[in-house]
């Protein structure tokens, strides 16, 4: 999800407007928000949040596994901070690019559309000798600064996802069948459809010579329990047109518990998670799962996303069972580190939510009510 700074209600930036409402703002453009070190403001248009031009896009090609989006819109966020701070910069979802053309740009290059970013239709079938469709989400983040009481385009970051795994159907309706995609390869093409991005954006009159981020996003698989990952970006800056170098991120998203013989950056923090979910097992009988989310960044844990699915109809015993998994995941989950807990019935139903930040040890918990 977005994580603006939105805690407060609507503000302009002008700092003149009395509180008995006599004088006048000199902007004419409002703000969610308040400044702050680590969030953004976002742009608010007749009092609505202005929303992206190509908005519903990256959903649409994301709809068997929407934690490639939000893993996607965040990891974008915390790129753009590297190079636009939010001291300085005012958020706004991408206004440049219409959804008709992210649209051509995520097809198939044809005659009838010459701007496809993915390579023509060869007319094979098979997974092997067909050519995948490797770009497969394309979306743009806008960066504003002041001027004269009005906000400008001063930045831009464009977020490029590619495909390892490349589904398509035979016939319409018919199975499913897979093309797999070398990781050599997917570097290739997303390097040469950023390129291509890149030089079309400077021809845009919007655009200018301002700073672009180009970031890339490996898509994780549709039946993958996390959402995919930035592996790369670059910075366009002073109108270039020309990709010179790549900044590798070293960013791995797993889940806990840890199967299938796989790894993981820190086998010490999947011992950690295994001790906490055999804890909450052992005390409370009726769970159906317990899962995690977890991000490393330089072989470094950044944070976990638990998610336990009940069989409780009580609400007693979900108020009992918050309280005993807040002071297991203090003694067994690693410190240092933003953990979120979402705890659902087995319907989906949210029943309750425990949250710690980096710098904290105890955990904020709240138990969802009816009234």
């Amino acid at each position: 999800m977005l994580c603006l700074s939105g805690c407060g209600k609507l503000t302009s930036t002008d700092d003149t407007t009395s509180s008995n409402n006599t004088s006048k703002s000199s902007k004419n453009f409002q703000v969610t928000g308040q400044n702050d070190d680590s969030q953004y403001q976002g742009v608010v248009e007749d009092g609505k949040y202005k929303t992206s031009k190509s908005r519903g896009v990256g959903l649409s090609q994301n709809t068997d596994n929407l934690l490639n989006l939000k893993s996607f819109e965040s990891g974008m966020l915390d790129i753009s901070k590297t190079q636009f701070s939010p001291k300085k910069y005012i958020f706004q979802e991408g206004q440049v690019l219409s959804k008709a053309t992210v649209l051509d740009w995520l097809g198939r290059k044809s005659k009838d559309n010459p701007t496809g970013l993915n390579p023509e239709d060869n007319g094979q079938l098979d997974a092997d000798k067909r050519n995948p469709m490797y770009v497969q989400q394309i979306e743009e983040q806008d960066y504003m600064k002041e001027e004269n009481g009005k906000l400008v385009l001063a930045g831009m970051t464009i977020g490029i996802g590619v495909n390892r795994k490349d589904y398509y159907q035979k016939e319409q309706y018919g199975a499913t069948f897979t093309t797999d995609i070398s990781k050599d390869e997917m570097i290739k093409q997303g390097k040469i459809a950023a390129q291509k991005v890149l030089e079309r954006l400077r021809k845009m009159n919007k655009v200018g010579n301002i700073p672009i981020v180009i970031a890339m996003f490996e898509q994780a698989p549709n039946d993958s329990l996390v959402g995919g990952s930035f592996y790369a970006y670059t910075v366009s800056e002073n109108g270039s047109t020309q990709i010179e170098d790549w900044t590798n991120t070293d960013i791995t998203s797993c889940v806990f518990p840890v199967t299938d013989g796989k790894t993981v950056p820190n086998d010490n923090d999947a011992t950690s998670f295994d001790g906490f979910k055999s804890k909450i097992e052992n005390f409370f009988p009726n769970l159906a799962g317990v899962t995690a989310q977890a991000q490393y960044k330089n072989k470094k844990l950044q944070g976990l996303n638990v998610n336990i699915t009940t069989q409780f109809y009580s609400e007693t015993e979900i108020t009992s069972f918050t309280q005993y998994v807040a002071q297991a995941a203090k003694t067994y989950l690693p410190s240092g580190v933003e953990v979120d807990i979402l705890v659902k019935g087995s319907d989906g139903t949210v029943q309750s939510f425990l949250a710690r930040s980096p710098d904290d040890s105890d955990y904020y918990t709240h138990v969802f009510s009816s009234y």
